[in-house]
């Protein structure tokens, strides 16, 4: 898998973390509770796989440069 790192916005990733824990484990993002949305959700997954992705996931905690 793909090298990935926190994004740099710690107020962002603060946020999101919040959201998770509320969620228990789910994208706050989302909303349907599912398997394909726990953090580190599918989507992201598939997107570290793709050599000519850089960006960032749905919503936004987690960077592929």
């Amino acid at each position: 898998m793909a090298k990935f790192r926190l994004n740099d916005d710690k107020e962002l990733v603060a946020k999101i973390r919040e959201g998770l824990k509320a969620t228990g484990g789910y994208c706050p993002c989302r909303l349907q509770h599912t398997p394909e949305n726990l953090c580190i959700c599918k989507e992201f997954k598939e997107q570290l796989e793709d050599p000519d992705f850089h960006g960032s996931c749905h919503c936004g905690l987690y960077v592929k440069d």
